[in-house]
């Protein structure tokens, strides 16, 4: 107990400072969140989108975050990989340094913050049984599910199975699950959610998972395009100077 209560302190204490020190985003299209349980999925920009979903999207809400950023002997090789295997060969060993350095604030981190740990082996029903828990209960639950795989200048291509849930969640409620838009752009300082897209219970599910995909990253998509020139946050670990334009002058 009295391990728990103090990395709560700690984690607090971070999160303190992050929103002291870190540009303070403008979040809009709020009233676009339904009442009921909802999935907000959004470009992620590297750590600009969890973070501003940890600091402006309210309590009650919960980040899927992968499973092994959250598992101390797991951080470094996820870490590596995903962060930073793209960097030029000779700057390798310092980022395979890095990778063990910020294992354990990244248990502290992701351990302590609204998050629901994603699992790709066996163990998937347990994130899907948890999302599911908390969607009945009314929470947001924030999906970043870009792939390396580039789409267009604003989003790399969705991951789909998380559209799975709805399915799962219309056979618990007998509701249609919606899921909302959001576009984070951290040179704006600013997130915005759009309409929501509505799963369609009487539709077969394969045909509904492309066409919620499609439509989501097209929703994504035409948030950033709509928003003042900028430059976009792209997913992909890549030199700034190669970091695209949400859209030409």
């Amino acid at each position: 107990m009295a391990t728990g209560r103090i990395q709560l302190a700690a984690y607090g204490t971070i999160k303190w400072f992050v929103r002291a020190l870190s540009p303070k985003m403008q979040v809009e299209g709020l009233e676009n969140l339904p009442e009921d349980g909802a999935v907000i999925v959004a470009n992620h920009a590297h750590m600009n989108g969890p973070i501003a979903a940890e600091l402006y999207l309210g309590d009650h809400r919960y980040t899927w975050c992968a499973s092994q950023m959250m598992t101390l002997r797991e951080v470094p090789a996820y870490a590596y990989q995903d962060f930073w295997s793209m960097k030029p060969w000779y700057t390798h060993w310092y980022y395979r340094l890095c990778s063990y350095l910020i294992a354990p604030l990244s248990v502290l981190v992701f351990n302590s913050a609204n998050t629901i740990p994603v699992y790709r082996d066996a163990r998937v029903m347990v994130t899907f049984r948890q999302t599911l828990r908390l969607l009945r209960e009314g929470a947001k639950i924030v999906i970043f599910p870009e792939r390396a795989v580039p789409h267009n200048n604003i989003v790399y291509d969705f991951q789909d199975r998380f559209i799975d849930l709805a399915q799962m969640y219309h056979r618990l409620t007998q509701k249609e699950l919606c899921f909302v838009p959001m576009y984070v752009a951290p040179k704006l300082k600013k997130m915005v959610l759009g309409q929501p897209v509505r799963y369609r219970a009487d539709q077969p599910m394969e045909q509904e998972r492309r066409r919620v995909c499609e439509e989501l990253m097209d929703a994504v998509t035409r948030l950033g395009r709509s928003l003042p020139r900028h430059t976009v946050v792209p997913y992909a670990v890549i030199p700034k100077k190669d970091y695209p334009i949400n859209r030409p002058d």
